[in-house]
């Protein structure tokens, strides 16, 4: 079970420097527009992996992360 859902406010919280996602989305605000689940938690034994969440940010674009990559908002 996820622990957001269509709706919910959240942070996008990616602390590794060297990811290439960090400088554009780190720290961002947005939106849970969408939820899919995969078989990604099999391969690799996270739970958290099992859910890919469509966040629509303020600027109104979108971007796919997983759950472990997902805090409450700080607003």
């Amino acid at each position: 079970m996820p622990r957001f859902t269509v709706g919910d406010r959240v942070r996008v919280d990616i602390p590794n420097e060297v990811d290439p996602d960090h400088d554009r989305y780190h720290g961002r605000h947005g939106t849970v527009v969408e939820i899919f689940e995969d078989d990604a938690a099999e391969e690799t034994g996270r739970e958290l992996d099992a859910f890919l969440f469509t966040i629509e940010f303020d600027s109104e674009d979108t971007m796919d992360f997983r759950g472990r990559d997902l805090r409450p908002p700080l607003e």
